[in-house]
């Protein structure tokens, strides 16, 4: 909500104006009871002797008639003047009087060029506002695009932020700097000038800096990167430098920029130089330090990708204070849940520490989503309250998508996909370590999966070993064998469990140094961090190629040795396979437990 509401001059009170003087001038005139006759009955009326007296102008004869009656009523009327030579000698043989005038005709005037102009100004006004999205007008684009919130209109404290309890606590330092500044200044220390909160999207990086503000008690600017950059020159910098002139007059205050890789990615990256953002950004590096964060004004940021921030603003005296926002553990997610579930009407049987256990990975945001999703599918079915069901039901829609009961499959089809997904978990059920299986399915899926096998990790994991990549492998190529051993050839259901499998495969050679042939060196360029999670563009890196095709060599070896592997589980315990796919083919959705109670009988 803006603090200042400047008032702005609106085209319409031209209108109006104009408007109220066509009405005086059409009331004055109406208030004369002029009677139009034509000229020839004029003339008539003046060789009779009954007209008073005229008034002769270059276009119209207006006047008075003598009155006829004993009211001595005096009628006025008004005539198209026409060129007539004998008029003046019949006014005078009638012994009227007459006089002549020069008609005013700046009325007309001033309408035939003012309000053409008024109409083009007008327009002007209106599609620069339109172009301005919402701003006051066009002189306005310069000025800074900032949501300003009051102290009172923050309304977020740290209690509505939870999973994130090391970047609260860093933050803190923060919130004493704003309430009681001389705490840190009478020894003459400095509070830092910029943080720069980093973790992946989803994570609650603009929730924890609302927050900051609301436990200070301050007023928060909130701007996204990308509202500085125009297309018009030097409207970036312009808005930056009045963002800090609003903040100064505001301070103690928060400013945050929000996706700050929008407009401070790292100058002479890409194969075209983006001036108007570079400038924007040299303008930000100039005002951070310009500033006294004695005054009171912090500048946070956040972002998901600080590896492609140019350098300088990450020096120290900038944002030289980075803070983690990443993604929450088993704890953290409990306590999200909490936070999202207060809204919401639970069951007795919704257990919300099943499903922070369910949720290794998800970020707030997908947390959120889960609770949201569980609601309405309560409401769908009736119900009163959300029970653990709706919560279950709700992460698989998270993890694998939408149930398509409408898609409806071939015979043969669901044989293939049953096999396939039995394979997948027989597999996972036979190598330790795997993650467990939770449910088996032949129900389509989201947008292309025909059915899944959910697994579910018991815990948080951080590292893997070689081992446990090479088990990931072979639970993915297990789909794609029980195919080939029952059916004789494989589908294309399997493309994308090979996309991940050769994925894997090739992390272990080329990042992790796993590759006995390769040793122990990684092959890859500088990656992004591993909490992002989101694939790079693949990219040759820094060596032969005679090393490249040692590198296919290796990852085609991986992935070969634990087909080999799985084709020999899976020929072994054919007839559990056979069976457990008899089973998912008559219910559609078996668990893990019933797979493995299939799987001890043989």
């Amino acid at each position: 909500m803006p603090v200042n509401k400047k008032t702005s001059f609106s085209i319409l009170y031209v209108f109006l104006a104009i408007f109220a003087v066509i009405l005086v001038h059409d009331f004055i005139v109406a208030t004369q009871k002029l009677e139009e006759i034509p000229y020839s009955e004029f003339k008539s009326l003046l060789a009779a002797g009954k007209v008073a007296e005229v008034t002769l102008t270059q276009q119209r004869v207006t006047g008075m008639l003598k009155p006829q009656d004993i009211s001595k009523e005096q009628k006025l009327f008004t005539t198209v003047r026409i060129e007539d030579l004998d008029l003046i000698k019949d006014l005078s043989a009638g012994n009227s009087k007459f006089s002549g005038t020069i008609e005013s005709t700046f009325l007309r005037d001033i309408l035939s060029w003012v309000l053409p102009a008024v109409v083009f100004v007008g327009i002007w006004f209106f599609v620069m506002k339109r172009f301005g999205q919402g701003q006051s007008g066009f002189m306005t684009v310069g000025q800074s695009k900032a949501k300003i919130y009051a102290e009172k209109d923050t309304k977020v404290t740290f209690a509505d932020v939870e999973g994130v309890d090391e970047a609260k606590e860093e933050l803190r330092e923060v919130i004493e700097f704003l309430k009681t500044p001389e705490k840190f200044t009478r020894l003459g220390g400095k509070i830092p000038k910029g943080i720069l909160l980093v973790g992946p999207p989803g994570t609650g990086k603009t929730l924890l800096a609302r927050a900051v503000a609301g436990e200070a008690g301050v007023t928060f600017f909130s701007i996204s990167g990308s509202e500085f950059v125009e297309m018009f020159v030097g409207v970036g910098a312009a808005r930056v430098r009045d963002l800090f002139e609003q903040a100064k007059g505001k301070a103690p205050c928060i400013i945050f920029i929000d996706e700050l890789d929008a407009l401070g990615k790292a100058r002479g990256m890409g194969p075209m130089a983006h001036e108007e953002r570079e400038q924007t950004l040299n303008q930000l590096l100039v005002e951070m330090d310009g500033f006294d964060p004695r005054i009171g004004v912090i500048l946070m940021a956040a972002t998901n990708r600080p590896e492609i921030l140019d350098p300088a603003l990450l020096r120290a005296g900038r944002f030289d204070r980075q803070v983690l926002v990443d993604r929450p553990d088993k704890i953290g997610r409990l306590a999200i849940l909490r936070v999202h579930a207060k809204q919401v009407t639970l069951g007795p049987d919704a257990d919300l520490e099943v499903i922070a256990g369910m949720t290794p990975g998800f970020s707030g945001a997908d947390l959120a989503n889960i609770i949201n999703e569980a609601t309405l599918l309560a409401v769908r079915r009736d119900k009163e309250q959300v029970g653990l069901p709706e919560l279950q039901e709700a992460v698989e829609r998270v993890v694998a998508g939408l149930e398509k009961k409408n898609r409806v499959l071939n015979k043969m089809e669901k044989e293939r996909v049953a096999h396939h997904e039995v394979g997948h978990a027989l597999v996972a059920l036979s190598f330790p370590g795997a993650d467990p299986i939770q449910k088996i399915s032949i129900i389509p899926r989201g947008i292309a999966a025909l059915g899944y096998t959910l697994q579910l990790p018991t815990e948080d994991r951080f590292l893997m070993t070689k081992t446990e990549l090479e088990n990931k492998v072979a639970v993915l190529l297990g789909g794609r064998i029980a195919e080939e051993l029952i059916f004789g050839e494989a589908s294309t259901g399997a493309q994308n469990d090979l996309v991940k499998a050769t994925d894997i495969a090739k992390s272990m050679v080329k990042s992790y140094g796993m590759s006995e042939k390769l040793g122990t060196i990684t092959l890859d360029r500088e990656r992004q961090p591993l909490m992002m999670q989101i694939q790079a563009p693949q990219e040759k890196g820094d060596y032969s190629e005679e090393t490249a095709r040692e590198i296919d060599c290796e990852v085609r070896r991986i992935v070969d040795e634990q087909y080999e592997r799985v084709k020999r589980l899976l020929t072994g315990r054919k007839a559990a396979l056979l069976e457990g796919a008899k089973r998912l083919l008559e219910q559609e959705v078996i668990s893990g437990s019933d797979l493995k109670a299939i799987m001890d009988k043989y």
